[in-house]
C-alpha cells in the first residue's frame, strides 16, 4: 500500500502529500478494491463477491477493473474516470494510465484476449489497446492511439491505428509523463512531400528558365543569320 502511495507522490506533481493520495485519488480507491476483488475472484473462488466488489469500486471511482485482471507493483491511474481493463489483462510493474484508456478484448474470443502490457509503461488519454497482444517494456502510448498489434521494448506509438516510432536513443523512462510530446508521423509524411514539392518546383523553375534561355539564343542565331 505503502508503494501505491508513492508510485502518485512520485509521477504526479499535484500530489502535495501522502494523505491526499490517500482521500483524493480514486485510481487508488479503485486499485485497493480490485486488490479485494481480485483475491475472492482468485483465491477464494467466489465470483459473484468478487465482481459484486468490482461493480460497487466502479460506481464510486469511475474506474473498471475486472477482478480477474492481474495487476503489477507500482501501478498508477491518474485521474481514472472512464478507464476499463478486462478480465485476462496483465499488467507488469510501473505501469502508469491516464484518463479515458480502455485495456479491451476482440469479439466473442474465450481464454485470453486482453492485452499483456510490460513493466515501465505510459498509456496516454483516451488510448485504446485491444486484443490479446502483447506491449514490451518502456513503452509510451499516445493520447487517442488504438493499438491492436504486439509493440517492441522501448517504442513510442501513436495514431489510430497505432504506429510505432522509434524513441531516437532516448530512452523512455527519462521523460515518464512527456506523453504530449509525441512524434506525428502523419505530418512527418505530410512535411515530407510539401520539401519534395518544393524540390520539384525548384526543378521546373531551372528547366524552364534554361529552356528559355536556349530559346532566346536561337532567336538570336536566326536574326544573326538573317
Amino acid at each position: 500500500m505503502l508503494r501505491d502511495i508513492k508510485a502518485i507522490y512520485d509521477r504526479d506533481p499535484a500530489c502535495r502529500s501522502f494523505l491526499e493520495a490517500v482521500i483524493c485519488y480514486p485510481g487508488l480507491h479503485a486499485l485497493w478494491c480490485h486488490r479485494i476483488a481480485h483475491f475472492f475472484w482468485s483465491k477464494l473462488r467466489l465470483r459473484l463477491l468478487a465482481r459484486l466488489v468490482s461493480q460497487i469500486s466502479r460506481y464510486f471511482t469511475g474506474i473498471e477493473i475486472h477482478p480477474g485482471a492481474q495487476i503489477g507493483k507500482g501501478f498508477f491511474i491518474d485521474h481514472g474516470m472512464g478507464v476499463v481493463i478486462g478480465e485476462t489483462t496483465v499488467i507488469g510493474d510501473n505501469v502508469t494510465l491516464f484518463q479515458g484508456v480502455t485495456l479491451g478484448g476482440t469479439g466473442k474470443v474465450k481464454g485470453k484476449r486482453h492485452p499483456t502490457l510490460g513493466n515501465n509503461i505510459v498509456v496516454g488519454c483516451g488510448a485504446k489497446i485491444l486484443g490479446d497482444i502483447k506491449i514490451g517494456d518502456e513503452v509510451r502510448i499516445g493520447a487517442g492511439s488504438v493499438v491492436v498489434r504486439d509493440v517492441d521494448h522501448d517504442c513510442t506509438v501513436v495514431g489510430i491505428p497505432g504506429r510505432v516510432v522509434v524513441s531516437k536513443g532516448r530512452k523512455v523512462h527519462e521523460a515518464w509523463l512527456d506523453h504530449g510530446n509525441l512524434p506525428d508521423p502523419i505530418a512527418d509524411k505530410i512535411a515530407d512531400l510539401q520539401k519534395r514539392i518544393l524540390e520539384l518546383n525548384t526543378h521546373m523553375s531551372t528547366l524552364e528558365k534554361a529552356e528559355g534561355l536556349t530559346e532566346m539564343k536561337s532567336e538570336t542565331a536566326e536574326k544573326s543569320d538573317a
